[in-house]
């Protein structure tokens, strides 16, 4: 028998009650959906996948070089920390997640990606802040090596620059937030974002006052609930060579 609900994991956490719970969704002819939610809120849905799986595709691929370490800001589901896998370049990723609860999924098997993250050598799985490491001196996102430099960070946390999940995030999408992550870079290195909203000129601006170029890509994907295609945007910010 198909359950058609199951709470997979619960806990309270400082930023809210957080779940995993799997379900079929009759309006997709009982398809299986993973989704995340904190208090009434959805984080992450393993029907709406394209744009993280993009972030990763569009920020390694616009790497110069053949060996890369990478660093995912949100673990989720997972899908852009798979993505970055698939490229045999990367040869280190760290995915960073304030959520143990969201790591603890993974480890376990909860997730349908769960064990690919896992069983890759070159990944593992940090219990920290983003941003707290991001806007750090001290702080390193690889605590065994704080003066390694990266050459791709890519974030999805929040959902767009100006609508955070945790108010406090506000100080990260500043002049001195994003100079501070550019320090965490290599020379030419990436720094990509996913945001839910249309590319914002106002918002490129200022990563342009801190990177040497910055581009927005749209990315489209199917939308069966409204019967027709969505999109959302992927900003790449390079530093200077």
């Amino acid at each position: 028998m198909t359950l058609d609900f199951e709470e997979l994991g619960y806990e309270k956490t400082p930023l809210g009650e957080i779940s995993l719970r799997r379900r079929a969704e009759p309006r997709l002819g009982g398809k299986i959906l993973y989704e995340v939610k904190l208090g009434d809120e959805f984080l992450m849905s393993s029907l709406f996948t394209e744009s993280e799986i993009q972030l990763a595709k569009l920020g390694i691929a616009a790497l110069d070089g053949d060996q890369f370490d990478v660093v995912v800001g949100g673990l989720g589901l997972g899908y852009t920390a798979v993505a970055a896998l698939e490229f045999d370049s990367v040869r280190s990723l760290r995915v960073i997640d304030v959520m143990q609860p969201v790591i603890d999924w993974h480890k376990k098997g909860l997730v349908p990606l769960g064990q690919t993250l896992v069983d890759d050598p070159r990944c593992s799985l940090l219990h920290a802040d983003f941003f707290e490491v991001a806007l750090s001196l001290e702080k390193s996102f690889n605590p065994e090596e704080p003066q390694q430099l990266f050459h791709a960070i890519l974030l999805d946390i929040d959902h767009s620059p100006d609508y955070w999940l945790n108010p406090g995030n506000r100080t990260f999408y500043t002049l001195e937030g994003f100079q501070s992550l550019a320090n965490k870079l290599h020379p030419g290195g990436i720094f990509g974002l996913w945001s839910n909203d249309p590319p914002n000129d106002e918002f490129m601006q200022l990563l342009d006052a801190v990177f040497q170029s910055t581009e927005s890509h749209v990315v489209h994907f199917p939308n069966p609930y409204l019967g027709e295609e969505s999109s959302c945007t992927v900003y790449l910010a390079r530093t200077q060579s």
